[in-house]
């Protein structure tokens, strides 16, 4: 297991990290908006951190304090959620491909930005972001309890007002808005939440890499979140969870260790190495077609937990 940890700390963090944004993600969706700025506040959140850790908050120990990088979480979830009601209640009037187009543009925006700026370091970016922890795997012990707080603040959500004021305008936005449900600021809302949670993990990534750059945010990474919420399941928040999971053991443990084995022509092997974004592309594809709405649906969840049920009866007699 040791061995296990040692090999794949790299993708078991990120797994994590990618389920957390797959969930920032999954926000706006659950208010009907198919909002693809994500990366642009994680990348955000991780220039935060950078320029904090390292011009505001330098540490002179060897480890960098975990109440800084709670402060530096904060701060970024803080300043995502004003840029995200600043632009969100212009964008989120736009529906459909019209908003994914702008909330792309978003993102394209904040790059050429961070590309041009003295404080971002440019092309460059910054590098030497102090670390936190020791290891690699040590991130788990923020990553996890983050990612299941989340869990836990969706499972209410889905469940309250809100959560079912995000479901209704979803489903018919007209017939929410003629039940008194107001779709601006529910939308807002939604994109702001989802906008602070991916800031937020910015930050934990940043620290992570221990250097950051331009290439953090850009369309590649909303195709990523996108992939693993569509995957997953966009009709509940498992879904991102699952997506990520799924996602991360194919394609960094499973078609790694095929590329990997001898004999494999070079094309195939360099393929299943980096043809990430096009594999992507034929799991949207045939997810759309054979599971439209993701592995992980509210039906399924039902029947398992009727089945769970059932169980737990039998073994109580």
């Amino acid at each position: 297991m040791a061995e296990f940890f040692s090999t794949y700390e790299s993708p078991i963090v990120y797994m994590v990290l990618e389920a957390l944004l797959g969930l920032s993600l999954y926000l706006p969706l659950m208010a009907g908006q198919l909002s693809l700025a994500s990366p642009g506040f994680y990348a955000l959140g991780g220039y935060i951190a950078a320029i904090l850790s390292t011009k505001v908050f330098p540490s002179s120990n060897n480890l960098f304090p975990i109440p800084l990088l709670l402060l530096e979480m904060l701060i970024a979830g803080l300043i995502s959620g004003i840029l995200a009601v600043i632009v969100g209640i212009p964008a989120l009037r736009l529906r459909g491909i019209y908003l994914a187009i702008a909330t792309i543009a978003f993102v394209e925006v904040l790059r050429v930005v961070s590309l041009n700026l003295d404080i971002t370091g440019g092309a460059v970016g910054i590098f030497g972001i102090p670390q936190p922890f020791q290891s690699q795997i040590e991130y788990l012990w923020i990553a996890v309890p983050l990612l299941l707080v989340s869990m836990v603040l969706f499972y209410r959500l889905e469940r309250i007002r809100t959560g079912r004021a995000f479901i209704a305008i979803r489903e018919d936005e007209l017939a929410a808005s003629a039940m008194g449900i107001n779709p601006t600021y529910y939308k807002v809302l939604a994109f702001t939440l989802g906008a602070m949670l991916a800031g937020i993990v910015g930050v934990i990534s940043a620290h992570f890499l221990n250097t950051w750059n331009a290439r953090q945010g850009t369309f590649d990474a909303s195709i990523t979140y996108l992939t693993i919420v569509l995957i997953g399941g966009s009709r509940t928040f498992l879904g991102s969870v699952v997506g990520a999971i799924v996602l991360k053991v194919l394609l960094e443990i499973v078609l790694r260790r095929i590329a990997d084995i001898p004999g494999l022509p070079n094309w195939l092997a360099q393929f299943l190495r980096d043809g990430r974004l096009i594999i992507y592309g034929i799991l949207i594809v045939l997810g759309t077609i054979f599971f439209p709405q993701g592995f992980v649906t509210p039906d399924i969840l039902k029947k398992c937990k009727k089945q769970l049920r059932k169980l737990i009866f039998k073994t109580s007699k």
